[in-house]
């Protein structure tokens, strides 16, 4: 397995380790409630360095970026960010990911005019999405595979401001939503500070180089321990990235749904020009949905996993599982998961078959809470 600059430091702190998209990461430090709830009402810090980073940048970069994702890149001006996804010709996602449009920055060759972006992509999509995007490389842009050599953490919570702001002197709440700016955190300069997160509890996410991450690590652990800060695993953010209803990679989303069944026709711009698969979304939204992805709610204790099939209140197969989890700030399971059209809407009796046994459920409104 391949290992975070942090991992040996996950495993000092007793962090129960385990294969992730083929990275060694933490599932958890102590117990996932606790973590989940640190999150909620305090503050948590993940280890999300296992993600991917490029850089594409020079003449060609815009029109590339624009290309591939399925969002409007020329809406963002340098310090903002978007998250978009990678389509295919027919419909279904590459990837899901983050396109932050940088500033200016001469000590990385990128004070030449032409608009310059980071994509964060999944880890386990690293080496597909890049061999994705540099096969449609036809507009001359540069690209630069950063992943290896950065280090991403995740502070989040309500909590977070409070605790990084002792860090620097960057005025942290003036960064609005899905902004960011380069700037000193924890001793280091140049970090990508980012206004971003998949908790739903607001805070920041922290890009700098991968050699320092023990240290920056370290400095945030110990500038929230009168806040209570939480070193979180995988398993926390899970549940949280869930009861808010964003999609989960290879689970909700994957090489054969498309964006517009999955909800995420927000950021599938089809008016904004051309890009891969527009084609055949223009048609699927002409045509009509067959499946839309919901979310819903169970009767009893037992939760909902991946690959359960979803019946209507006669036996009939309607769809599937493709998330689901106890929600530890409801207190109650819930789900997400593809039904056919007519049996999405928010109040429907639904049922999550097991085989020998069936779950009653009501599909209910993302987000969950």
């Amino acid at each position: 397995m391949q290992t975070t600059p942090l991992t040996e430091t996950h495993r000092a702190l007793g962090a129960k380790l385990v294969d992730f998209a083929g990275f060694e990461m933490p599932l958890s430090y102590g117990g996932l409630k606790e973590e989940h709830l640190a999150v909620r009402e305090g503050v948590g810090m993940f280890d999300v360095s296992h993600m991917g980073e490029f850089i594409v940048r020079g003449e060609g970069a815009r029109d590339l970026v624009q290309y591939v994702t399925s969002n409007d890149v020329n809406r963002l001006e340098p310090g903002q960010a978007q998250y978009s996804c990678l389509p295919r010709p027919a419909g279904g996602i590459v990837d899901d990911l983050l396109v932050y449009r940088l500033p200016p920055n001469p000590a990385m060759g990128m004070d030449d005019g032409h608009p310059a972006y980071m994509l964060v992509v999944n880890a386990g999509n690293i080496k597909k999405d890049w061999d994705w995007i540099k096969s449609h490389n036809t507009f001359g842009a540069e690209m630069m595979n950063i992943s290896a050599k950065t280090a991403l953490l995740a502070v989040q919570g309500p909590k977070a401001t409070e605790v990084l702001q002792q860090l620097t002197d960057v005025k942290l709440a003036d960064i609005p939503y899905y902004h960011f700016v380069r700037g000193s955190m924890a001793g280091q300069d140049n970090v990508i500070i980012s206004a971003t997160g998949y908790t739903g509890s607001g805070g920041f996410e922290l890009y700098f180089d991968a050699s320092v991450a023990e240290s920056v690590w370290e400095k945030i652990m110990d500038a929230g321990k009168e806040t209570g800060l939480l070193a979180c695993g995988l398993g926390c953010r899970d549940t949280l990235r869930l009861e808010k209803g964003y999609c989960l990679y290879g689970n909700d989303i994957n090489d054969t749904t498309t964006p517009l069944e999955a909800g995420l026709g927000w950021i599938t711009k089809l008016k904004a020009g051309d890009f891969v698969g527009r084609d055949h979304l223009v048609a699927q939204k002409e045509a009509g949905l067959g499946r839309r992805l919901v979310g819903f709610k169970l009767d009893g204790r037992r939760a909902p996993r991946n690959g359960y099939g979803l019946i209507d209140a006669d036996g009939n197969a309607i769809g599937e599982v493709t998330s689901g989890t106890h929600s530890p700030s409801l207190d109650y399971p819930i789900g997400m998961g593809y039904v056919a059209v007519g049996h999405h809407a928010p109040g429907t009796r639904i049922q999550v078959d097991l085989g020998r046994k069936q779950l009653a459920a009501e599909v209910v409104k993302i987000p969950f809470m």
